[in-house]
């Protein structure tokens, strides 16, 4: 699905990625893991398309990211992103924030995706009124509005204490039975445990 050929990059004059080689397959659960620095986080954002990278290239389904003309329009047919701040707008209710990827999104679909999140309750409830791990269920709803083929999480339970980590877990663990392919960067050991695919990047090697 997700092929990474001869990736390096480099900030300023030094290399974080050194001649990086992967391949991804449909539906799999992959954890890229590595001590703070190692460039996880920028592995992440080449392959998610967050980042050019120096050298190298990387293809989904065939297509080359060089050669994708609308980005936008690519990342919201293709690909749903989970960060570790949420990035949620205060001011804005859970629907209105879900509606921001994707505003074509009827309320019968927002509220399908928080069911299955077990928020729906909280619809109309402003982000700044509900809690951490609702705030990240949330933003997973918000990945999911656009039925992705494969979602980017970086430290997805980075902010969260151990039940709603779990709770992320067993979320992340319904997607892959779904068919959707996920790729997350972690320092969670236990979330790194679910993965079919362990990638420890260390050095810029993985």
């Amino acid at each position: 699905m997700i092929s990474i050929k001869n990736i390096s990059h480099k900030y300023e004059k030094e290399f974080v990625l050194k001649n990086i080689n992967l391949n991804i397959k449909k539906g799999s659960f992959v954890a890229i893991t590595g001590e703070s620095g190692s460039g996880k986080t920028t592995l992440l954002s080449i392959i998610s398309t967050l980042l050019k990278p120096t050298s190298g290239e990387v293809l989904f389904e065939n297509i080359n990211y060089n050669n994708i003309k609308n980005i936008d329009k690519f990342r919201q047919e293709n690909i749903g992103f989970i960060f570790q701040f949420h990035y949620l707008i205060n001011y804005l209710t859970v629907k209105e924030n879900i509606q921001l990827a994707n505003e074509n999104a009827t309320d019968e679909k927002i509220l399908e995706i928080l069911k299955q999140l077990k928020i729906e309750s909280l619809i109309n409830s402003y982000a700044n009124e509900i809690s951490g791990g609702q705030r990240q269920r949330v933003a997973i709803a918000r990945a999911l509005i656009n039925n992705p083929k494969v979602i980017f999480a970086d430290e997805p339970t980075g902010n969260l204490d151990s039940k709603n980590s779990l709770n992320v877990f067993n979320l992340f663990k319904e997607l892959i039975k779904q068919g959707v392919t996920l790729i997350v960067a972690t320092h969670d050991k236990n979330l790194a445990s679910l993965a079919d695919i362990n990638i420890e990047v260390k050095d810029g090697q993985l």
